[in-house]
């Protein structure tokens, strides 16, 4: 198969080991820079170019769109579903587990586990907000944020008060949830593909950070999760309808309860800890569900 990668950065760990699986399993990968892809939107030949020329037929895609471009990066990955291009998640999924407000929402509806959360719009709404979520101590987010950037822990209702009116008083649209003391700093990252978790790591925050993310000097360790774990990361990966992600749960005291689903979970921290080859996973699912024959868009009469 021709498989593409939609990346930024050919460079990058995640990126480099889609690329050693796809050709240890005899296919070609191809990175395409995803801002250098620009579409012709037309009822019976839509198309895509890349640096100043169509670009050629892909059989699978490989969407690796980083959080600040999602929405061009949504718009090339539609253009690929519209040729007819397998896709390993869909930009309806992404557009989804991207929006944390609405992920939530969704997967409030399959009456999965969460962390009580509120969101508010007016200053004066501000006390009941914090109250609805248990008070302080409780976790301030960014909807827009990404590796714990813009996540702030407050200690006191005061100090919450004043961190939520911050942020309103600079438009940013932010969300409060209750902070889970139980969990200690750690969460479980759950590597899902197709209905399967695949691998499982506990990522545990450093000393004196709440936020575990291997970007901000967490570790990473194997761990065995429960059936009901498993459970959860598997239907909250549905709710989205990714076929591969990275579900984040936290132990609660009753129960898992999910933090995010990730559409382009990195591998590195992952593989690293579990040893397993993900990227080959992966890869195997594309071969299993990438139609062999392509649904190309008839050309044009005359």
């Amino acid at each position: 198969m021709h498989i593409a990668l939609l990346s930024r950065n050919r460079n990058l760990y995640s990126t480099r080991r889609l690329i050693e699986a796809a050709e240890a399993r005899g296919h070609t990968a191809r990175v395409v820079d995803t801002l250098r892809c620009y579409m012709s939107i037309a009822a019976h030949h839509p198309s895509i170019h890349y640096k100043g020329a169509e670009i050629e037929r892909f059989d699978a895609v490989i969407p690796r769109i980083g959080a600040s471009i999602t929405f061009y990066g949504c718009a090339v990955l539609r253009q690929f579903e519209m040729m007819g291009t397998y896709v390993v998640n869909d930009s309806v999924a992404i557009t989804r587990s991207r929006d944390k407000l609405r992920s939530l929402q969704l997967l409030s509806r399959k009456g999965l586990g969460l962390p009580i959360t509120g969101f508010a719009h007016s200053p004066d709404d501000i006390p009941d907000l914090i109250t609805m979520v248990k008070g302080a101590p409780l976790v301030i987010k960014l909807l827009e944020g990404t590796q714990g950037i813009g996540v702030v822990l407050a200690e006191t209702n005061q100090a919450a008060e004043s961190v939520v009116q911050a942020f309103m008083g600079m438009k940013a649209n932010i969300m409060v949830q209750e902070y889970i003391k139980e969990a200690r700093g750690a969460d479980i990252r759950c590597f899902v593909i197709g209905d399967k978790v695949v691998a499982t790591m506990k990522r545990q925050a450093a000393e004196g950070e709440f936020r575990s993310n291997l970007h901000r000097g967490g570790t990473a360790s194997v761990i065995r999760i429960t059936p009901e774990e498993r459970s959860t990361a598997i239907r909250a990966a549905k709710a989205m309808g990714l076929q591969v992600a990275g579900v984040d749960l936290l132990r609660a005291n009753h129960g898992p309860v999910i933090m995010e689903v990730n559409s382009s979970p990195g591998l590195q921290g992952i593989e690293t800890a579990t040893g397993k080859d993900i990227a080959g996973m992966i890869i195997e699912h594309i071969e299993k569900n990438a139609t062999a024959t392509r649904k190309v868009p008839p050309k044009p009469k005359g």
